[in-house]
């Protein structure tokens, strides 16, 4: 079982860097007003969702009690970058709040995994 956990934990840490490289990336073409959500925001942000969600669900299947606060908060945070993602994905263009509301915020749930203890 903590094989998987590990396996689910890179995984979650690959969707971080999908969503926050890709909105990283962006950032060029705000300037230029050509800056879209790309596939793999999108993409990045499910797999945060679903990886989330089953690593929670390992915690209590080893028999832990997970912080469900800060979970609730992560979630919360997620789903508004989630709803981000999809009102503006199929918009040939998106303004640089958008973009760095997606950056910033995915910088905040890793904040609030890290320090939150």
């Amino acid at each position: 079982m903590e094989i998987v956990k590990g396996i689910l934990v890179v995984l979650h840490i690959i969707g971080f860097g999908v969503v926050f490289g890709g909105a990283l990336a962006q950032l060029p073409n705000i300037k230029k007003g050509t800056a879209k959500i790309s596939a793999g925001i999108l993409h990045g942000s499910s797999l945060l969702f679903a990886t989330g969600l089953l690593l929670v669900g390992m915690i209590y299947a080893l028999g832990g009690q997970p912080n469900n606060a800060k979970i609730g908060v992560k979630l919360v945070v997620l789903l508004v970058i989630i709803a981000l993602v999809l009102i503006n994905r199929k918009k040939p263009q998106v303004s640089g709040g958008v973009i760095g509301a997606i950056a910033g915020l995915s910088a905040v749930n890793v904040a609030l995994a890290v320090l939150w203890s």
